[in-house]
C-alpha cells in the first residue's frame, strides 16, 4: 500500500523534514517550579516524539513579564537557555527537528506571576473575561495596564533577544506565537486593542508590532526558519474582533511579506469545534501567504491525510494526539490504534501522563 502523502518528505523554507506530521505546541506546565527551566524529564518528553516531521515546543516565555501560567518555561535566562538546550541535544540525538515558540502573554495573567506583583501589561488597559493557573488552582486574569508608546519597542527587543537566546539553545527554528489571545493578538484585534497611537486605531496600525517583532526575529534567524500562529476565529481568552477576514488577511500579508517559512492556523476554535463564523475563509486567508500552510485543531489521520492530499494544507499539527502517542508517525504509517490521552495529566506533575503512555511496539509486546 503506497504511504499517504503526510508520511511524505517536504522542504519547508530551510527546514527538510521527513514527514509532514507536526507536533503542535502544548503548554504541559512541567518547567522547574522555582525557575521556570526545562529539566531531564522534558528532554526525554521531546526526545520520545522526535519522529514527528517537525517538533514545536509548548508556549515559552520571553521575558518575566511575558509569563502567564505557573510552572512555564522561560527563554530569557542562562539558566534557561541551558535546560532547553537539554532538551533540543536530546530531540536531534533522536533525528529530530525541533523549533521553539515564542510567547508573551499579555494580559492573560496575574499579578502573583509577575515580577513584584506588577499588573501584567497589554495593548489597553482592558481585562480579560479569562482565567489563569497561579501553582494553586484557577484564578481571574488581572486588569492589565497599557503599555506605553515607547515600552513597545522593548517588548520587540524582547522577541530579538529570545531569538537569539534559542540559537544559543540549538533550536532549529522559531515560532512567533500570535494566537490564542495572547500579546499579539491582542494588538491584532479591536476588542482588546483601543489605542490612539501608531499602534491602535487601524488594521495597519494594529499590525505594525507584528511587522517589528517579523524583523526582529529574522534579524536573528533566517526567515525560513522562522514560522507564525494566528487564530483568526477563535475567542479563546476573550478574544473579538469586527472584522477577522481584514485583520488576518492584513496580518498574514505581514508574514509572507517579512519571508516566513510557514503560517500556523488554528481552524475555528481553539481546542473546539473547527466551524467558521459567516464568511469566515480560510482558503482566502491562506492565499495571502507565499511560504507553507500548517492546518491544526481537531485533526485525526484521515482529515489529515485528506487535507494534504487535497492541497489544503502542507503540513498538520497535532496536540492532544502527540500527548498520549509519543509514536504517532509510526501509528499513523501503520493505521494502527492510538492511546487514548488521560486528560487529568495534562498540566502539572511529573512522568506520569508525561512520558509514560507506551509505543506501539510496547504495547504489542505487552
Amino acid at each position: 500500500m503506497t504511504a499517504p502523502k503526510l508520511l511524505s518528505p517536504a522542504t519547508i523554507g530551510e527546514f527538510d523534514l521527513p514527514n509532514r506530521v507536526v507536533m503542535a505546541p502544548l503548554t504541559r506546565n512541567r518547567a522547574r517550579p522555582d525557575s521556570n527551566v526545562p529539566h531531564a524529564l522534558n528532554a526525554e518528553y521531546y526526545a520520545q516524539r522526535a519522529s514527528a516531521g517537525l517538533i514545536i515546543t509548548e508556549a515559552t516565555q520571553i521575558t518575566p513579564e511575558g509569563k502567564g501560567y505557573a510552572w512555564t518555561p522561560g527563554i530569557h535566562s542562562a539558566e534557561q537557555i541551558g535546560g532547553w538546550r537539554q532538551v533540543t541535544d536530546a530531540v536531534h540525538a533522536q533525528g529530530g527537528r525541533i523549533v521553539l515558540q515564542l510567547w508573551h502573554v499579555g494580559r492573560i495573567s496575574h499579578t502573583s506571576l509577575q515580577p513584584d506583583g506588577q499588573a501584567p501589561v497589554a495593548p489597553s488597559a482592558i481585562a480579560a473575561d479569562a482565567h489563569t493557573f497561579d501553582g494553586e488552582g484557577f484564578v481571574q486574569t488581572s486588569t492589565p495596564r497599557a503599555l506605553a508608546t515607547d515600552e513597545i519597542a522593548r517588548v520587540v527587543d524582547d522577541y530579538r533577544q529570545a531569538a537569539r537566546n534559542a540559537r544559543q539553545a540549538g533550536f532549529d527554528g522559531v515560532e512567533v506565537h500570535a494566537a490564542n489571545g495572547y500579546v499579539l493578538d491582542q494588538f491584532l484585534r479591536d476588542g482588546s486593542n483601543t489605542r490612539d497611537d501608531r499602534y491602535g486605531g487601524s488594521i495597519e496600525n494594529r499590525v505594525r508590532i507584528l511587522r517589528e517583532v517579523f524583523e526582529a526575529v529574522t534579524d536573528v534567524w533566517p526567515a525560513g526558519r522562522v514560522g507564525v500562529r494566528f487564530s483568526p476565529f477563535a475567542g479563546f481568552n476573550d478574544m473579538h474582533d469586527r472584522t477577522p477576514m481584514q485583520t488576518f488577511g492584513a496580518a498574514i500579508s505581514a508574514a509572507s511579506a517579512a519571508g516566513l517559512a510557514y503560517l500556523h492556523l488554528v481552524e475555528g476554535q481553539t481546542g473546539g469545534p473547527r466551524d467558521l463564523p459567516e464568511g469566515g475563509d480560510l482558503d482566502a486567508l491562506r492565499a495571502r501567504f507565499d511560504g507553507a500552510y500548517m492546518a491544526n485543531n481537531g485533526y485525526d489521520r484521515q482529515l489529515a491525510v485528506d487535507a494534504v492530499e487535497s492541497g489544503h494544507a502542507d503540513l498538520v499539527a497535532f496536540g492532544r494526539p502527540y500527548i498520549a502517542n509519543p509514536d504517532l508517525v509510526e501509528r499513523f504509517a501503520r493505521n494502527a490504534e492510538l492511546n487514548a490521552p488521560d486528560q487529568a495529566t495534562f498540566y502539572g506533575g511529573g512522568a506520569e501522563g508525561y512520558t509514560d503512555y507506551p509505543t506501539l511496539a510496547e504495547s504489542q509486546a505487552a
